[in-house]
């Protein structure tokens, strides 16, 4: 099956040792592709290398927001630029180097016979590299309890590294999504499971960063927790009493597109 055109959403703050290996390596994995920077306003003048290499390649293109908005909305954004601008397959990708760009041939060709393709940390094949025991017990327990409160039948709902088709982004519910952090990646993938879509997960290794702070908060933590308990909470109340939650059908049929 064509895929078409790939565009790999890149958002950014405070990323300028990173940016430059991380695009060099994207495109020598993958020198089709196109990368779209999305810089939230970096005060380390991330967005000004970003406008520098863009100059330099046209496989690079850089959408300037002025503050810090989270990363939610800044994938938004930049699924919403490459749809206005013809890309069929959307990929989302750190900077950090914590995503492998050398893992993405894998992650398109998978797309093949899928909607959704989730890089994946926890199935067979995946693992996490460089980070302390209670980071990945962290990380691990937050997938199970999201996988028990949404009946969701993925293994890692919040990991970022993912490829999609640009037919399931114009079919999802993007605009009342609410969620700024990292619950954002449970967000839609829960509404691509909802609309039905192919998803799928094919292992990846995730690394630690080299350089800079990881973005991962309390308060990033916290709204996930609340988030994703809240809605399984309303996803097991009686249709009649149950409030809209992501994807969910008016009928309150839930979907078997997962595989």
């Amino acid at each position: 099956m064509s895929r078409g055109r790939v565009l790999v959403v890149v958002p950014t703050y405070d990323e300028v040792e990173n940016l430059e290996p991380i695009l060099e390596r994207l495109h020598a994995s993958l020198p089709e592709a196109h990368a779209l920077v999305v810089d939230d306003g970096s005060p380390d003048g991330t967005g000004e290398l970003a406008e520098k290499l863009a100059a330099l390649d046209p496989r690079v293109h850089v959408l300037r927001r002025t503050t810090k908005s989270g990363l939610g909305p800044a994938y938004v954004a930049g699924f919403r630029w490459g749809r206005d601008r013809g890309y069929d397959v959307l990929v989302e990708m750190d900077a950090d180097g914590s995503h492998h760009p050398e893992q993405l041939p894998g992650l398109l060709a998978a797309l093949d016979d899928a909607d959704l393709v989730l890089g994946s940390r926890y199935v067979p094949g995946g693992r996490v590299e460089d980070w302390p025991l209670h980071r990945l017990l962290l990380s691990r327990g937050g997938n199970l309890w999201t996988r028990w409160s949404l009946r969701l039948p993925l293994a890692d709902a919040t990991g970022g590294f993912r490829a999609v088709r640009g037919e399931l982004v114009d079919r999802l519910p993007f605009d009342d999504v609410a969620s700024q952090g990292y619950c954002f990646q449970v967000d839609w993938a829960w509404r691509a499971v909802r609309a039905g879509a192919r998803v799928v997960e094919v292992p990846i290794t995730f690394t630690e960063r080299t350089f800079g702070r990881s973005k991962m908060s309390r308060s990033i933590v916290q709204e996930a927790l609340v988030r994703v308990t809240w809605w399984g909470l309303q996803d097991r109340l009686p249709v009649r009493a149950r409030r809209p939650v992501p994807g969910r059908a008016r009928d309150g049929r839930r979907s078997t597109g997962v595989r």
